[in-house]
């Protein structure tokens, strides 16, 4: 993979479950916004590709990783926690410490409700920075803002506020996108869904871009 799509992939180790859907949808768009690609499970469709497989080539080929470790609580029907996510984080952190080459400069984010709920449940991990949303969309933007800043080069990135400021805005007008696009906004894949944030902040900078001043003939 070129060093460039290596450096702006994002992998994003988060809950895929309804509620949590406000804030997965947020740092989508959040990374987009940042100038970087989310990349996740969910954009595969390969049936022949086992899970882990996937998860491996995705931590392979991003150098960044978000990481929700927020879904410790039992669920209702096997009362039983998710281990998926740590899980996950422990590979993106193995391969970094035992990875050779470019795998050794990886960056992650770690997210959880509280900032040091984790110390009651995962404490090995202690001595890493743990930012906190409190299940807020506003925070993981802000989070995801801050946390990709220092990483990125050339631009300064707009503030956590305006991120969510333009998330908003984005989010108002999906339902019109996805009727242009005749997409059911009800059932939106993940390519679908990172397609219409592409287009949207592709138009939304068209549109932004100053105009040149209007050339008047020269009089003679």
């Amino acid at each position: 993979m070129p060093a460039a799509r290596y450096n702006t992939n994002v992998f994003v180790n988060c809950p895929f479950d309804p509620a949590f859907a406000p804030l997965f949808d947020a740092v989508i768009f959040a990374v987009f916004d940042c100038g970087y690609t989310p990349r996740c499970t969910l954009e595969i469709q390969d049936s022949g590709q086992s899970r882990i497989d996937k998860i491996h080539a995705l931590i392979e080929q991003s150098r960044c990783g978000i990481h929700d470790i927020s879904r410790t609580q039992p669920d209702a029907r096997n009362r039983l926690p998710r281990f998926n996510m740590p899980f996950e984080l422990g590979l993106f952190l193995g391969a970094r410490r035992f990875g050779s080459g470019n795998q050794r400069n990886k960056a992650c984010l770690i997210l959880d409700r509280d900032r040091y709920r984790y110390q009651k449940y995962l404490s090995d991990i202690a001595g890493q920075d743990i930012r906190a949303h409190h299940n807020r969309v506003e925070d993981a933007i802000t989070a995801v803002r801050d946390w990709l800043g220092p990483l990125t080069s050339g631009r300064p990135l707009p503030g956590g506020g305006e991120v969510t400021r333009r998330y908003r805005i984005f989010r108002r007008a999906l339902p019109a996108l996805c009727r242009s696009l005749r997409l059911d906004r009800e059932s939106l894949t993940f390519t679908d869904y990172t397609n219409l944030i592409s287009f949207w902040l592709q138009e939304e900078s068209r549109l932004s871009r100053p105009r040149p001043p209007a050339r008047h003939p020269r009089k003679h």
